[in-house]
């Protein structure tokens, strides 16, 4: 549990009231640390989204359900969903977007919670990060954002596609619409970025360039198909202007997944004009950004992409089962395993850009 920003989780027995009307109780199995974690940790600081219980990369399975819920059953394998899918509401009939007007986000963006929730603590309400807090041994959820999987997948593994694997990975096939034979570049090398590498690599595109600060990273790139790398630190000019160079222009398609307001400019700028396309993917409400105009005038789109542009309920279950036949990875996003009780060890492991994704074992 959070009390404030900034501070170590703790450690505290928690009171999960039932499901009601709608909803499903869920004994989480295991779960992912993803950097949103810490973006409400160490930089959005709204005091009014705490105490809180951290968490939104999944999986368990139900444990009961609450009246009016006929879709799940105890037993289930799930994934709880940071972005809900009513199937009501206009934007859930849109096939242009996979918003919810149902979704926590609506009305409570800043804070990143809904003030509804089922945790008490010693008679405190304890809000659910992103309607879910899967740093819980039990979370309750409204069926209307949880997605039943394959009861056959391996839950300390296909939680990842509750958030990070599945925006990245989305972001290229998606939102940039990443085509066969073009050129890309990737900014920032963390599961996000290492996802979109993924998904620009599986829509065939012909080069793939993979920019970070922290080169450690460019071998993990390439297992999952960069072919360039690019520290931006190693030139005495722009790096924009570097892949201009090397690429007669520009690239086709860039993504930025860092969540950094400059460098979501400097990836609009590596864009060709004419044609290209960035996507904003990095998560970030803290600050502006701007750029020249000419930028878009002359051709290139600039666009921004939540959960890679899947509708949820109906999105994570295929994407299991593309894991499960081998046409996504997973595995290889796992470089370190703890136990809740090592949190804030992982924590500190993502901080310091030592891990791609730590799994913590929530329930034995």
């Amino acid at each position: 549990m959070l009390n404030q920003p900034t501070a170590a989780l703790m450690m505290e027995e928690i009171e999960v009231a039932p499901p009601q009307e709608g909803e499903i109780r869920i004994k989480v199995v295991a779960t992912g640390v993803c950097h949103t974690d810490l973006y409400h940790l160490f930089e959005g600081k709204d005091k009014r989204g705490f105490p809180t219980v951290l968490g939104h990369e999944g999986a368990g399975v139900v444990e009961s359900v609450g009246p009016g819920v006929t879709d799940f059953k105890p037993g289930d394998k799930v994934i709880p969903l940071f972005l809900s899918q009513c199937g009501e509401c206009k934007f859930c009939k849109c096939p242009k977007t996979n918003l919810c007007d149902r979704n926590w986000s609506s009305k409570y963006h800043d804070i990143m919670s809904d003030p509804t929730t089922r945790f008490t603590c010693r008679d405190r309400p304890i809000l659910q990060f992103m309607g879910t807090s899967t740093f819980s041994e039990y979370t309750v959820i409204n069926q209307i954002a949880v997605a039943k999987i394959d009861d056959d997948a391996p839950l300390e593994r296909v939680c990842l596609l509750g958030c990070g694997i599945s925006t990245g990975y989305g972001a290229a096939v998606n939102t940039a619409g990443v085509t066969p034979g073009s050129v890309c570049a990737v900014f920032g090398l963390g599961a996000v970025g290492l996802a979109a590498v993924m998904g620009c690599k599986n829509a065939g595109a012909s080069r793939i360039f993979a920019v970070d600060i922290n080169e450690q990273k460019f071998e993990k790139a390439k297992v999952f198909g960069a072919t360039d790398f690019l520290n931006p630190k190693a030139y005495n000019k722009p790096i924009s202007e570097v892949l201009a160079e090397m690429t007669n222009g520009g690239v086709d398609f860039s993504l930025e997944c860092v969540g950094n307001t400059e460098v979501m400019r400097t990836a609009l700028e590596s864009c060709v004009k004419g044609w290209g396309v960035s996507v904003l993917v990095g998560w970030t409400d803290v600050k502006d950004f701007s750029a020249r105009p000419i930028q878009l005038i002359s051709g290139k789109t600039w666009k921004g992409s939540l959960f890679g542009g899947f509708k949820s309920k109906d999105s994570v279950p295929n994407l299991v089962c593309d894991y499960m036949t081998g046409k996504i990875k997973l595995d290889e996003f796992i470089t370190h395993k703890m136990s809740l009780e090592q949190v804030n060890d992982a924590i500190n492991l993502m901080k310091t850009g030592q891990c791609i994704r730590c799994i913590l074992n929530i329930s034995k």
